[in-house]
């Protein structure tokens, strides 16, 4: 294996690692992803970014969860990613699309420097078979769901990933803690899910607590703002341009007449550098 290049970012304290096949030569395994993400044995980091890829009209990118599963989708990987492509000039123009796992997302960069970025994620379906969930196939809209002892009205969809949405009065960590794991891997939901306690504060501001699906408890997520924005909204809570307090700061979240969802959010370099040759050995020792 050669010396592995990665640069870190971080989108309101959700951080990636940026990988580039083009520029190195890794084996992304699960096992190699969790050693890579792991705060204390590897760099640390809530995923990695593996793109560009080659192939295609537009940049293409895998995002993978520290548990080494791939996720279809992350919002603030996507801004994340937009950035790296727009100081790499892999892209020309200020406006482009990447193409994910769960479908092509439009970024806008908002700044000369890349900072405030913006993404049309795509459209909400609140269609049990699109996101899915199990039963007979029905929007699945404040519904009864029983979990960890107690029963919660829910709302799910999906924007291209899964999301079980649980409005609550007081939200807090600890409680997405107790409540995230049950919930992701719940029966009902074939191919797990992630989870947000969803307070509204008025019709133009709510507050999340996040459980990500392969992640865990995390201090902000941009699909789960948009998710939970969606649900707020299609239970009549809130209007159509939503700022989504999170731990980690703020999005801004709109939404269209046609569901079309756009999330507007910073993004922060914080390092880069080459995997040593330690962690190499490590990583080739896994094949």
């Amino acid at each position: 294996m050669t010396m592995v290049h990665f640069r870190k970012y971080h989108g309101l304290g959700n951080d990636y690692l940026v990988i580039d096949p083009r520029v190195n030569e890794v084996d992304l395994t699960p096992d190699a992803i969790r050693l890579i993400c792991d705060r204390h044995f590897g760099i640390g980091a809530d995923g990695i970014l593996y793109g560009p890829l080659k192939g295609g009209v537009n940049p293409r990118v895998r995002i993978f969860n520290p548990d080494g599963s791939e996720a279809e989708k992350s919002g603030n990987g996507l801004r994340i990613f937009a950035r790296y492509l727009y100081e790499k000039k892999y892209v020309d123009e200020k406006n482009f699309s990447i193409e994910t796992l769960g479908g092509t997302a439009e970024a806008h960069i908002e700044d000369d420097s890349a900072n405030l970025i913006r993404i049309k994620m795509g459209a909400i379906t609140f269609l049990s078979t699109e996101i899915p969930v199990k039963g007979e196939e029905r929007q699945v809209v404040n519904e009864e769901l029983e979990t960890n002892r107690a029963r919660y009205r829910v709302t799910c969809l999906s924007i291209g990933n899964p999301h079980c949405i649980i409005p609550m009065e007081d939200i807090s960590e600890d409680k997405a803690r107790e409540l995230g794991p049950h919930v992701e891997n719940h029966e009902m939901f074939p191919n797990r899910i992630n989870m947000q306690l969803l307070k509204v504060i008025d019709r133009a501001t709510i507050g999340i607590r996040i459980w990500e699906r392969g992640a865990g408890y995390t201090l902000a997520s941009g699909s789960s703002s948009c998710a939970a924005a969606g649900a707020a909204r299609k239970l009549g809570l809130v209007d159509d341009r939503i700022t989504v307090i999170m731990p980690g700061g703020d999005l801004l979240v709109e939404i269209s007449e046609d569901e079309q969802v756009y999330m507007t959010g910073p993004v922060e370099r914080v390092f880069e550098g080459r995997f040593h040759p330690d962690l190499e050995e490590r990583i080739s020792g896994m094949r």
